[in-house]
């Protein structure tokens, strides 16, 4: 694995085919005042734990995989990610590396936590969020009483994906949507939701037989 491009979680990951119809009297909020508040209910997530589906399809539409899977978030900077068989993947975040765990590579994939893998839309439940205008451009609109739509363009170039909406009802994060350089499309949609109950620091830590590759990502 050369990039940090997770599978099935980031290549791609967090996107839909889905058009939204809005009334005309939603506005857009500005970029300052969209990532400000994102932050506050981000920052608002000591932690964050989910079961999620996932399902991608490509630029004609067609649905290309579906995978399920579950997820724990801590601040600051602990992540874990599992995608259950048959397309077993492990990626565990300590706040300073993250390691991507293939079983049927038998391969462990070792990545510093860098700015390009700080951008990775999963890890904004537990990564830095107080400076989101600098790294996007950020809209919202109000699609209910209760629910409220977050788009993030990236404004570098290098970036693992080309636009991702976040949708909360009641400021709880239910779907997660990114749309790729190469026009794929993916949506994640979580359930069992659970909000700042205690998780163990433990839970962080990956674990892997001891006969499996280790490759440490220097780049």
């Amino acid at each position: 694995m050369q990039q940090f491009s997770l599978k099935p979680v980031l290549a791609p990951v967090l996107a839909v085919v889905v058009a939204l119809l809005f009334s005309s009297s939603l506005m857009a909020a500005d970029n300052e005042e969209s990532a400000a508040e994102l932050a506050s209910v981000l920052t608002s997530y000591e932690t964050y734990q989910a079961d999620f589906i996932q399902i991608v399809v490509n630029e004609d539409g067609s649905k290309v995989q579906e995978t399920r899977g579950s997820l724990k978030a801590k601040r600051p900077g602990l992540f874990y990610w599992e995608t259950r068989a048959p397309m077993s993947q492990f990626v565990v975040s300590d706040g300073n590396t993250v390691q991507v765990y293939d079983p049927d590579l038998e391969q462990v994939t070792v990545h510093n936590l860098d700015d390009r893998v700080q951008t990775t839309p999963a890890l904004l439940l537990s990564g830095e969020v107080d400076n989101l205008e600098e790294t996007y451009r950020v809209s919202s609109r109000q699609i209910s009483d209760d629910t409220r739509e977050f788009t993030l363009e990236p404004k570098s170039e290098d970036s693992l994906f080309v636009s991702l909406q976040l949708t909360f009802f009641k400021n709880e994060l239910q779907e997660m949507r990114m749309k790729d350089s190469l026009s794929q499309l993916s949506v994640l949609s979580f359930d069992r939701i659970q909000l700042n109950d205690t998780v163990d620091k433990s839970v962080f830590t990956l674990e892997y037989p001891e006969d499996v590759d280790v490759i440490r990502d220097e780049s």
